[in-house]
């Protein structure tokens, strides 16, 4: 025992403990460093692997995702015609149901 009371070989226990405090940051910290992984991808040392392209000379630009389409010049259905539509659909229905047993259609119901 030293005069501050603690044992001659506790210093070896610290550096130990020193030690491991560094290694659990240093495994900590790697996932926020791989976060860096396409900066350090670019840095001369590293290099590039074989066979990959070349990068273009300007990079690509954004999607216009807020630009209207032209006008198509379609108009809505007059009502006549979705009437003969809904009519057509119907009767399709119908023929169906006469053609497809109610057992096999009620299986094949997504209702």
């Amino acid at each position: 025992m030293t005069r501050s009371g603690t044992a001659v070989g506790s210093t070896r226990g610290s550096r130990a403990g020193r030690a491991a405090a560094w290694l659990a940051l240093a495994v900590l910290a790697f996932p926020g460093l791989a976060g860096c992984a396409s900066t350090v991808a670019d840095l001369p040392v590293v290099g590039a692997p074989a066979g990959l392209p070349q990068r273009p000379a300007q990079p690509g630009e954004y999607l216009p995702v807020h630009d209207m389409p032209a006008s198509t010049g379609n108009k809505t259905l007059a009502p006549s015609e979705q009437a003969k539509i809904e009519a057509d659909l119907i009767r399709a229905r119908d023929r169906q149901a006469i053609v497809t047993p109610p057992a096999a259609a009620a299986k094949t119901s997504t209702r």
